[in-house]
């Protein structure tokens, strides 16, 4: 059955991600991938995926036969494949769509007189036969057929009106309407399909048909354009997640969904779509066909929920709606991100201080923030390893109560893995403890946990390379808590291994928690000598 709007307010998100996507040069999926990617798609909450292009190979249409029995399940999305206008297009788009509990055939022909002349050869009327042929072919096989006239954005309106017309009458339940090269404008598009949806014979309001935009960005006006689409009556989208796809790429699903969450007094339009898994689903997309997301781009970009102006860091810091008209966990990140560069400001530094465990106050951080503007002036970034060596330089850092002397780890599939960690304490005794966890990371933390007895929660893990290649230098940031989560302390580590980086942060943010709470330095009896928290009471 075709899928119909809830008194038309809610907008249908059809994905085409696995297959206009897939266009893209250098995008090709294996069909694990796709896959994998028509999964998160379905946790995502689309409507509607179109698997791909069945007649395009024997792969893509295995492809789209496994994506319809393993994910087009009773409750879960419209499995839909795309095919043109011929005989064996449509058949084989159906074999591939089939097995789907919600199947849709999709077949498309260009309209404009552009490519009635140069592509296809055909007059206006011949287009009119083969769409008659091959919608009523399609729906004497399935009850879900969508039709696009290709190029509509370039069509003449009289006949696209025709078309359409044509399309209704011999079984179309979606009209979906092209701007193929992307080259309407948001006005101009409203006005396109609000006289469609009027004009067409048996479409209109009330009739059940569900009309569709599916725009291109080649003049960056895609989203727009879709939106304009929306307000005109059009209740499906046909996005791609980072709107990748051929050329410029398409409408970029994230931008219209979070734009009709964020402004729902405007549109007074709901999704079905999970916005938290939005994030999950663009790095994935991004992963499998390598196509990486730019950082300035709307919603998933990098540099979407990252501050470096120091005005703008001081209102996030005071309240996030003074420059986020959204939440970052609203898409799925965790937090904002303050990037402290030269823009920044007092505010960000003190606070990004007090999560690597430095309380600074006062003429205290006058004295660092001058300092911060001059490394700031010298680098593009500055990056915990920075602040800790301003902060060690200038106030010589905390004392080092614990400090790293050797660790050994063994993991893999063979074994458990088991870290062993040897330290020396400032009275130049040593401690050797070996512990198991659920990955080397963790081991070597429960290590240091059996030497020091100094109880808290892991908050924060991050990790990411200092220099580029094999031998990249990897820096790790970790921030604990104190059991009753009123403290936090922070500590930085950088190693060519990435397991010694992230023994040398936790072990400086320990030490940092025991110079703040106290310890008792008196060994304890056994092989293993640890230090007790004293008590706060």
């Amino acid at each position: 059955m075709a899928i119909t709007t809830e008194a038309q307010n809610t907008v249908i998100f059809f994905d085409t991600t696995l297959r206009d996507g897939e266009q893209s040069p250098g995008a090709t999926l294996s069909s694990a991938e796709k896959l994998e990617i028509a999964r998160q798609l379905s946790r995502l909450g689309v409507d509607v995926i179109e698997a791909g292009f069945p007649a395009a190979s024997p792969d893509d249409l295995k492809a789209v036969q496994r994506i319809a029995q393993e994910v087009g399940t009773a409750d879960g999305p419209v499995i839909c494949g795309l095919a043109r206008a011929v005989e064996g297009d449509i058949l084989t788009c159906w074999e591939g769509v089939k097995d789907a509990a919600k199947p849709r055939i999709h077949t498309f022909l260009g309209t404009s007189d552009i490519h009635l002349q140069y592509q296809t050869g055909m007059t206006r009327q011949q287009a009119l036969e083969v769409i008659r042929k091959s919608v009523t072919l399609a729906r004497s096989l399935c009850d879900d057929v969508e039709f696009s006239p290709m190029d509509a954005g370039r069509t003449d309106p009289e006949f696209l009106i025709q078309v359409c017309a044509l399309a209704v009458e011999c079984g179309a339940t979606t009209l979906n309407i092209p701007d193929t090269v992307g080259y309407v404008t948001p006005q101009e598009w409203y006005e396109t399909i609000e006289n469609l949806i009027q004009e067409t014979p048996g479409a209109g309001p009330g009739s059940g048909i569900i009309w569709s935009v599916h725009c291109h960005n080649d003049l960056g006006l895609a989203t727009a354009n879709t939106l304009a689409g929306v307000r005109a009556g059009a209740r499906q989208v046909e996005v791609t997640i980072n709107g990748i796809g051929e050329r410029a790429g398409n409408t970029s699903l994230e931008e219209v969904v979070m734009a009709l969450h964020t402004r729902p007094q405007y549109y007074g339009l709901h999704t079905n779509i999970n916005t938290r898994e939005i994030m999950k689903t663009s790095r994935m997309v991004s992963n499998y066909t390598g196509m990486h997301v730019q950082p300035n781009k709307a919603v998933v970009g990098s540099n979407a929920f990252a501050h470096e102006a120091g005005i703008h860091q001081d209102g996030v810091l005071k309240h996030s709606s003074t420059y986020e008209i959204m939440t970052p966990e609203s898409v799925g990140l965790a937090q904002s991100q303050l990037v402290l560069g030269k823009h920044s400001g007092r505010h960000a530094l003190k606070v990004r201080l007090q999560e690597l465990g430095y309380s600074v106050e006062g003429d205290a951080l006058n004295q660092v923030f001058a300092r911060f503007k001059e490394l700031a002036d010298a680098k593009k970034t500055v990056t915990d390893a920075d602040l800790e060596a301003l902060i060690a330089d200038e106030f010589h850092g905390p004392e080092e109560i614990f400090s790293l002397e050797d660790i050994q780890v063994t993991c893999g599939t063979m074994g458990m893995p088991t870290a062993t960690v040897k330290l020396r304490n400032a009275k130049d005794e040593e401690f050797i403890h070996a512990a198991v966890g659920t990955g080397p990371v963790d081991a070597a933390f429960r290590s240091i946990d059996g030497i020091i007895n100094a109880p808290n929660t892991l908050t924060e893990y991050s990790v990411h390379s200092v220099t580029e290649g094999i031998d990249a230098l990897g820096e790790v940031t970790v921030r604990i808590s104190t059991p009753e989560g009123n403290q936090m302390f922070g500590g930085y580590g950088a190693d060519s291994d990435v397991i010694v980086a992230s023994v040398k942060a936790y072990l400086a943010a320990v030490n940092r928690m025991l110079a703040v709470i106290g310890y008792d330095d008196q060994q304890p009896e056994g092989d293993v000598a640890a230090i007790g928290v004293k008590s706060e009471h």
